[in-house]
């Protein structure tokens, strides 16, 4: 090889060298989270609405992490950031309530392929089988009396509400790809007892990146589990559950994450709540990372190097967030007060009113007190 050929080569060398550390630096740089659907953020071009929705684009995969409440506003904003459905690696549906997977419909319309990840429950709504021996057998019944004729397959398959969708469904936490964990826990909290959740763990050079749908199993069972994977956790985001916590409650998670967890950083949303988007932000000051509608949060080295930094929702945000909050009452918190208020309530007037009789006997008079003569 002459002289001529030599310095060729080189410089052909050198320029795929050049290209593949561009292709690199730039795939580094997409590591990302975008907010696709929130109740809060400054993106006038996106809708706000109750429920949760983020496109994660991190380790060389683009995953879909919930769908969001409405299927019409999840297109509208998936639009309105120009986001392409129809190349995803796959979608996590993190639990089965509506604000979270009402828009798989719209992702179906566009990508009806795309593999789905869900919790897997009996008789649940994402598809499920059990094995025909859960029930009891009476051989002695005619087979017109009998399940199946008394001949029952030996495993029972239980539909889905999608019924063509690629679903493949987690009991137990998983790893899905490499690096990449499916965090399978059961929440044991009133209301929403024995609802299994799914939440994102991906292992990076810097630690677990922790995407949470609603917590529902709890905010710091769930970032114990992530330390099994990696004790360190860089980013924790999406939806704590502490919308309706007392101040202690929201006290003593805001220390678990800071002091017993170390978490480097935090980006909120969804059902947090307004009280914890404060004192998270106060706790973590520039690691608090702002995570309203249409934010994109990088996830790279300097995690939230183009983000905003230490905000908290604004003004409108919070006005937003409270009206949609107050509308849905979305875990019948609110309504099962007032129920129990009511009851209370009933109760007492109904002491009252015996106290009351009870006081006229004795008197010799038929006189009830005025509050209740008056019901």
């Amino acid at each position: 090889m002459n002289i001529r050929d030599s310095f060729l080569a080189a410089l052909i060398g050198f320029s795929v060298f050049a290209i593949g550390t561009t292709e690199s630096a730039a795939t580094e740089a997409k590591d990302q989270i975008t907010i696709l659907y929130d109740a809060f953020g400054t993106n006038d071009a996106m809708t706000k609405d109750w429920g949760f929705s983020a496109l994660v684009e991190i380790a060389g995969k683009r995953i879909l992490f919930d769908t969001g409440n409405d299927p019409q506003i999840f297109a509208a904003n998936v639009k309105a950031k120009g986001v392409n459905l129809s190349d995803l690696d796959f979608v996590v549906l993190s639990h089965r309530h509506s604000d979270h997977m009402a828009g798989l419909s719209y992702v179906l319309s566009v990508n009806p392929s795309v593999k789905i990840y869900a919790p897997k429950e009996g008789f649940g709504i994402y598809g499920s089988s059990l094995p025909s021996g859960f029930y009891r057998k009476d051989e002695a019944l005619p087979p017109e009396m009998r399940y199946y004729g008394g001949k029952a397959p030996s495993v029972m398959k239980f539909g889905s509400a999608w019924a063509n969708a690629n679903f493949e469904l987690i009991d137990q936490t998983t790893e899905i790809a490499p690096g990449i964990t499916l965090i399978s826990l059961i929440s044991d909290a009133p209301g929403t007892k024995e609802l299994k959740e799914l939440s994102l763990a991906v292992n990076t050079a810097d630690g677990v990146v922790l995407l949470v749908g609603c917590s529902h199993p709890g905010i710091e069972r769930i970032v114990e589990a992530a330390t099994g994977i990696n004790p360190r956790i860089h980013l924790i985001a999406g939806g704590f559950h502490l919308v309706v916590a007392p101040d202690e409650a929201i006290a003593k998670v805001v220390t678990a994450l800071k002091d017993r967890f170390k978490v480097d950083a935090v980006a909120p949303g969804h059902c947090t709540g307004e009280p914890t988007f404060a004192a998270l932000q106060k706790a973590f000051g520039d690691h608090y990372l702002y995570a309203g509608l249409g934010t994109s949060i990088s996830v790279g080295t300097s995690v939230g190097g183009n983000a905003r930094r230490g905000e908290g929702p604004t003004i409108d945000d919070l006005a937003t967030y409270r009206k949609l909050a107050g509308r849905e009452d979305p875990f019948g918190i609110l309504r099962s007060r007032s129920l129990r208020l009511g009851s209370a309530l009933q109760r007492i007037g109904a002491q009252f009113a015996s106290l009351s009789d009870a006081v006229a006997k004795r008197n010799g008079t038929d006189t009830v007190a005025p509050w209740l003569a008056a019901e």
